[in-house]
């Protein structure tokens, strides 16, 4: 019973060992972005981040959901064991990517005008070719996911983020050194912007070298599965084979909610950056190369940080699709209720105290990632600071959109998610107008679209399955041990920085020492059960330890 128990949680293990590769990846971003931020520059960055933002749109658009929306319709197959159905939607998802994704790259890189300002156009177009291969990645991730199996997917993130990495910084010092004639900052303003656009066009290649590489990557996985897959197909005797005509209304049907929902979720970045570079300069008198500056930073910087702890609820997103989708086409919504309240405590025990931590370290953990002036370093702490109370709204906000994907409901997150971002723009727009917040009004618009985000979606899942949220350990008790957690945290980096007068190793021992304060003040208020413990990567390991020390029985 127990073992049936512990599988049947498997998915927690899936989705730990998804997030594990997640926050790998963007730690590698992260140890990136500061020797690339040193080569490009705050304005460089300003007008890569501008074209990655309408770059991701597009990308949402044709083809960033078809991993989410694959694993869905193929497990809903698989569950059944219609195998030959299932890889006739797997080679129909291609056929569609190549499709949708050739017009989107064409519609991009003929169409950057109309998104970018002149500087960024040649950094949007470079972008256009990875948003034709990105969607032959996204089936193929779709498709081992829909097995409940992430390894693939998992090591496909990291070979990407390594290789995204190593490109973008050579291809951007080359261009800068070959084209300037040296990485020394130019005195004259033309010259300021030449080399910005260099350094971002290298920025924009590394992206594109990086999916290119996870895409060999799972084709090299899916060739050495071949075999078994073809004998699966052999060995189906169902009769009801679908045609290709059925499979490509049935891929249209459930890929369009995921699409739709994934580029109104994320279109609230685009929306920012039009906001801040395009229509503040229009309202009042600010120095736009300034203000292009200053994006670069937030984004570079506060943001990407930021997302790092939502690398779990996005993992926590992609494992629980196939689960909820087999759940519900069984009919047993007793079960799906279960599979929901342990992927939401789940993704706020480690969301919780990681928003806590970010504001208690924000300025040392900038420090310790980038060097900064410091007035950069001033901006980049506080944008952080403020930006720690998103993150746990984000998180829940992502993984409950996800479930009403898996759960049916899948034109509800669109409606929602659009609600949430004219939310954000408006608010977005009276702070800039009539505040002097800058980037804080930014942050806390940004703030607002989250927190109305879950509001909304926690309704309609409840509404969906008749799901309650559990509020005592699901959300109180890590908010209590974090609020310990971050005290304690605090106070050994201050004392360590006046014993050492270093900064970046004062940080880490800090963090060390505040992930096991969590941990053990955590199983102290019975926020874990062993049974949830185990649920966890090497779950097992972390029991025998808190049995050991006491902390459970």
């Amino acid at each position: 019973m127990a073992g049936k128990k512990e599988r049947s949680n498997d998915f927690i293990v899936q989705a730990g060992i998804l997030a594990v590769a997640g926050i790998v990846s963007r730690i590698i971003g992260l140890l990136y972005r500061s020797p690339l931020y040193n080569i490009v520059g705050a304005l460089g960055m300003g007008y890569y981040n501008s074209a990655y933002n309408y770059y991701t749109i597009i990308l949402m658009v044709s083809s960033y959901s078809i991993p989410s929306a694959m694993s869905k319709v193929i497990a809903q197959k698989l569950a059944v064991k219609e195998y030959r159905n299932a890889h006739r939607i797997f080679l129909g998802a291609i056929g569609y990517v190549l499709a949708v994704g050739g017009v989107a790259s064409l519609a991009l890189y003929f169409g950057a005008g109309l998104f970018v300002s002149e500087n960024a156009v040649p950094v949007l177009r470079t972008f256009a070719p990875t948003v034709f291969i990105y969607g032959i990645l996204g089936v193929l991730r779709g498709y081992f996911q829909a097995h409940e199996s992430m390894v693939q997917t998992s090591v496909s993130q990291i070979l990407e983020q390594i290789s995204n990495a190593a490109v973008t910084i050579g291809v951007a010092y080359l261009l800068i050194k070959t084209q300037m004639g040296s990485l020394e900052m130019p005195a004259d303003q033309e010259g300021q912007v030449r080399r910005a656009v260099y350094g971002a066009i290298g920025s924009a290649t590394g992206t594109g070298a990086g999916v290119l590489v996870a895409l060999l990557f799972m084709a090299g996985v899916y060739g050495l599965n071949r075999s078994i897959i073809r004998r699966r197909i052999e060995n189906d005797r169902h009769d009801n084979v679908e045609s290709y005509g059925a499979v490509f209304k049935r891929i249209t049907m459930v890929v369009t909610p995921f699409i739709l929902s994934s580029a109104v979720y994320n279109m609230g970045s685009a929306v920012n950056n039009s906001i801040y570079l395009k229509l503040l300069p229009a309202w009042k008198e600010v120095d736009e190369l300034a203000l292009s500056a200053r994006w670069g930073v937030f984004q570079t910087q506060p943001i990407t940080i930021s997302n790092i702890p939502t690398a779990f609820a996005m993992a926590m997103a992609a494992a629980m699709i196939p689960v909820v989708a087999q759940l519900i086409a069984s009919a047993d919504h007793e079960g799906a209720r279960e599979k929901i309240g342990l992927s939401i405590k789940s993704t706020m025990v480690i969301s919780i105290p990681c928003a806590v931590g970010l504001c208690v370290l924000a300025r040392p953990v900038t420090g310790l990632l980038f060097r900064n002036s410091i007035e950069e370093e001033n901006l980049a702490t506080g944008l952080l600071m403020a930006l720690s109370l998103s993150i746990v709204f984000y998180a829940l906000s992502t993984l409950t959109g996800q479930i009403l994907q898996g759960l049916g409901r899948v034109s509800i997150p669109i409606v929602n998610a659009g609600v949430a971002l004219a939310v954000q723009t408006v608010s977005a727009i009276l702070l800039l107008l009539y505040t002097d917040l800058d980037l804080y009004a930014i942050v806390i618009a940004n703030t607002l679209y989250a927190v109305c985000l879950c509001v909304l979606n926690q309704i309609a899942v409840h509404r969906a399955v008749g799901y309650r949220q559990e509020i005592v350990k699901t959300f109180l008790i890590p908010g209590l041990a974090s609020v310990c957690m971050g005290g304690i945290a605090w106070a050994v980096y201050e004392g360590l920085l006046m014993l050492t007068a270093s900064p970046r190793i004062s940080v880490v021992i800090a963090i060390c020492i505040a992930a096991c304060v969590y941990f053990v003040m955590l199983l102290l208020f019975r926020g874990l059960s062993e049974e949830e413990l185990r649920g966890f990567p090497k779950g097992y390991l972390l029991v025998k330890l808190a049995k050991k020390c006491g902390l459970m029985r």
